[in-house]
């Protein structure tokens, strides 16, 4: 569920009428254990109890300054209080109060729920954040771009699970320990490197036990939630959040005006018209491909084309694929104009032949006959930060009428 802007407002005017005491922590949770209740259509139909910045910066407390403009992303908020203290909210319910290393720490700060009184916590993040523990895997890129997996010395990735060379280097020199996967962390492991931050996946909601054990140790979770984003962009916006964290604003918002400007470019040119079908076979047999509504469809519709097939949302609910019989998936998408092969989840595949022997009706599809057969490269799904550039890459394809281009950032042609 998405939340709007007037309803961070409500965490804002109550967050600048909170008591502001210093305490030498450097990093806690402030106010009552608990989680808030915070669901979006309530908070929405109170916009009217708030209270005006102007009257709330009468009060003793921090000063509300200005808030962070996002073009796509809508799982995050960030506003801004005079000396540099940073309020995130996440969608999930959670806040986080980033406070500049040379500024005095808030140690009673807490965002009442005005429907139901409850006080929610809020979290406070002294900086510089270090040792941070990173489990949610699209998040590294967005740290690399910000020359910051320094601050990074825990993963649930082993080394030859990335992709992403600096962060490969670090798990394989030890500068980063891998310590388990998202739902079997080594908890002592994770003490012993003074773990100041855990940042993890929407995963760990099917794991709920090991994010209420890391609080309970006294670690601070932040949930990135940016593959909920709506817009593909929306994800790689998730660069300044991570910005905050580092102290380097300045540097994410050029980082993503890069991607921006991609987009803008791709926008600004006619549609081809084209129509594409992005899929993989299991080791069943059978066709897994995205719903018309998943961000890969939504990047090819950006890019100027047609997804095909996107089937029936109602198909796998609570999941963005599709899993099909390969005679259903195929009567959709013979005459599809390109075929897209994701091997960032099967494995690569050099040729057409190696995609027909996988199976041999793909050999009738007019993209095969056109060979008009594309392979995503492994590094796909870590790229978080470079959809912009994802989304040209499908553009030149879909627009080249001279059959020429063969090989881009994220796509392999197959001959």
């Amino acid at each position: 569920m998405k939340f709007e802007r007037r309803w961070l407002m409500r965490g804002v005017t109550a967050l600048l009428t909170a008591a502001f005491t210093v305490c030498a922590a450097g990093c806690q949770t402030a106010g009552k254990e608990g989680q808030g209740k915070q669901h979006n259509e309530q908070n929405s139909q109170q916009t009217e109890q708030t209270i005006s910045t102007e009257a709330s910066s009468q009060t003793q407390g921090l000063k509300y300054s200005h808030s962070m403009e996002l073009e796509y992303a809508k799982e995050f908020l960030v506003d801004y209080y005079e000396g540099g203290y940073a309020l995130i909210t996440i969608s999930d319910g959670t806040h986080f109060l980033v406070v500049p290393k040379d500024m005095e720490v808030p140690r009673e700060l807490i965002v009442p729920d005005k429907e139901s009184g409850e006080e929610i916590p809020v979290t406070v993040l002294k900086q510089p954040i270090s040792n941070i523990y990173l489990e949610a895997t699209p998040a590294m890129n967005l740290f690399d771009a910000l020359d910051g997996i320094s601050a990074i010395s825990m993963t649930g990735t082993k080394a030859e699970g990335w992709y992403i060379e600096n962060a490969k280097k670090a798990v394989e020199d030890g500068r980063i320990v891998y310590v388990g996967k998202y739902d079997e962390p080594d908890y002592e492991l994770i003490m012993t490197k003074n773990c100041e931050l855990a940042v993890e996946s929407a995963m760990i909601s099917y794991a709920p036990e090991v994010k209420e054990k890391l609080e309970e140790l006294g670690i601070p979770v932040l949930v990135d939630c940016s593959s909920q984003e709506e817009h593909p962009l929306g994800r790689g916006e998730w660069i300044k959040l991570y910005g905050v964290l580092l102290g380097k604003e300045e540097a994410a918002d050029k980082l993503f005006e890069e991607q921006t400007a991609y987009l803008k470019t791709v926008e600004s040119q006619e549609k081809c018209g084209k129509t594409a079908a992005f899929f993989y076979i299991n080791s069943k047999g059978m066709a897994v491909t995205r719903k018309s509504g998943d961000y890969i469809a939504k990047m090819i519709e950006l890019a100027g084309g047609t997804y095909l097939f996107g089937g029936d949302a109602s198909q796998n609910e609570g999941s963005s694929t599709l899993t099909l019989e390969m005679e259903t998936f195929y009567a959709n998408i013979k005459d599809a104009d390109f075929i897209i092969y994701n091997s960032s989840i099967a494995g690569e595949i050099n040729s057409i032949e190696e995609l027909v022997v996988k199976n041999p009706l793909l050999a009738d599809c007019k993209a095969v006959q056109n060979q008009n057969v594309w392979c995503t490269n492994k590094n796909l799904y870590q790229e978080t930060l470079h959809l912009g550039v994802m989304i040209d890459n499908l553009h030149t394809i879909f627009a080249d009428e001279e059959n020429t281009v063969t090989e881009l950032d994220f796509l392999t042609k197959l001959q």
